[in-house]
């Protein structure tokens, strides 16, 4: 298991379903509804084999999970990594259904994923893997049916393998709202790289005008140095805030004096991992998040700040652009110590914000401007946190909670709206 892999005591998926027990009984959900929204919809598990590049086969066991598509098509990515679990997957998927509402998308939750360690494959075993698994899950997939997107350890190169194999499957020549997150010269959206990180930087920018907190010398340490955090490494820097640590899978660095997020990316390239860049002190990933900072980003994989390590972080702001990454008891400790932590389902939403926007320009055929999609991303993301931060006061909540209030309201009025079928 990886350094950023740890265990907790409470799992992702029972977090997520407590949370959602919160927001049920404020809400005074009743019994049916609470049933049918606590649940997935839908859950696949296939198990297929592929031509390994030696002549070996091996089989390899894949996930798709469905909450639900109350308020349309569910939504979601679709992650390689070996530590990838049926749970997991569900947990995820519950996510995106609250993650969708929040930002106000006409999407329920859906998440996908393989078990395999795409460090260890070539791209030729990448590919194969990635279209035999799209062609098991094709009869479920479809632009009004289950939208896949990138996740961990895929991108538009993957996605357009999947657009590909399952347009093949429907006998279409290309359906384009198949997938999101592909390459632009097959309807991929500008801004798509880099919405995750602009949305949080978004929502940043309004949480730190509510706590009468400036961004301009603000030291922050990005956790995951992706596409998520190395977006969000370079806006806060452009900003004026200073940079201060940054890691990823291999390792860490830190400076107090600041880092330049750009030639930190470009080491990143060269070598495969941030660690050891120039003029900067080796530290871990644990030490980088009980960092002495101001905003603290968490922008790798799940259960990073946990109950062992939630008295130790320091920074006054946390801002979660990963998916899950603290843990239900360390949320209890972080909110007793009276920090602010700006939740997974409202501070990374961006990347599915634009993922909609994707969606929309490849049914109309009809493709925006880097700026048109830059404006209505700041629209949605300052709507989402400004119902969130309203509920807080109203409900005299964290801001986790009422994400949660907020959106599961949304799902459950639709729900009740189109009633029952039987």
């Amino acid at each position: 298991m990886s350094e950023l892999k740890r265990q907790s005591e409470i799992t992702m998926l029972e977090t997520a379903r407590h949370f959602f027990d919160v927001a049920a009984e404020r809400l005074k959900l009743e019994a049916p509804l609470r049933t049918l929204l606590r649940y997935p919809k839908r859950k696949l598990i296939v198990v297929f084999p592929i031509a390994m590049d030696d002549g070996s086969v091996q089989h390899f066991e894949g996930y798709r999970v469905q909450h639900h598509p109350i308020l349309g098509p569910t939504k979601g990515g679709i992650r390689y990594h070996p530590d990838v679990s049926l749970e997991e997957v569900e947990a995820l998927a519950i996510l995106m259904t609250w993650k969708c509402a929040v930002a106000q998308l006409p999407f329920g939750g859906a998440k996908g994923g393989v078990k395999c360690n795409p460090l260890e494959l070539s791209v030729g075993e990448i590919e194969r893997i990635t279209r035999r698994y799209a062609a098991e899950i094709a009869p479920i997939i479809g632009p009004e049916i289950d939208i896949p997107a990138p996740d961990v350890f895929t991108g538009e190169r993957e996605m357009a393998w999947i657009v590909d194999t399952i347009s093949m499957h429907h006998n279409s020549t290309f359906m384009p709202g198949l997938v999101t997150g592909k390459p632009k010269v097959l309807g991929g959206s500008e801004g798509r790289d880099a919405a995750t990180g602009r949305g949080g930087y978004f929502v940043l920018q309004e949480t730190l005008k509510q706590l009468n907190m400036k961004l301009e010398g603000a030291r922050v340490a990005v956790q995951g140095f992706g596409n998520v955090g190395s977006s969000i490494a370079r806006f806060c820097v452009e900003g004026g805030a200073k940079l201060i640590g940054v890691s990823d899978a291999r390792g860490g660095i830190y400076n107090p004096k600041g880092l330049d997020p750009i030639a930190v990316k470009e080491h990143e390239r060269r070598t495969g991992s941030v660690a050891r860049c120039k003029e900067t002190e080796t530290i871990t990933n644990q030490e980088l998040l009980e960092l002495e900072c101001d905003i603290l980003v968490p922008a790798a994989i799940e259960d990073q700040i946990t109950k062992s390590n939630a008295s130790k972080i320091r920074a006054k702001v946390i801002l979660e652009l990963a998916n899950g990454p603290t843990t239900l008891e360390a949320d209890r400790v972080l909110y007793d110590r009276g920090m602010v932590v700006i939740p997974d389902i409202l501070a990374n939403s961006g990347g599915v914000t634009v993922s909609y926007f994707e969606w929309v320009q490849d049914r109309a055929f009809y493709f925006w401007s880097a700026d048109r999609v830059d404006r209505r991303l700041r629209r949605f993301m300052v709507s989402a946190f400004q119902r969130v931060w309203e509920m807080a006061q109203r409900e005299r909540v964290d801001l986790r909670t009422a994400a949660y209030i907020v959106a599961v309201d949304r799902v459950a009025r639709a729900a009740r709206a189109r009633g029952l079928y039987a």
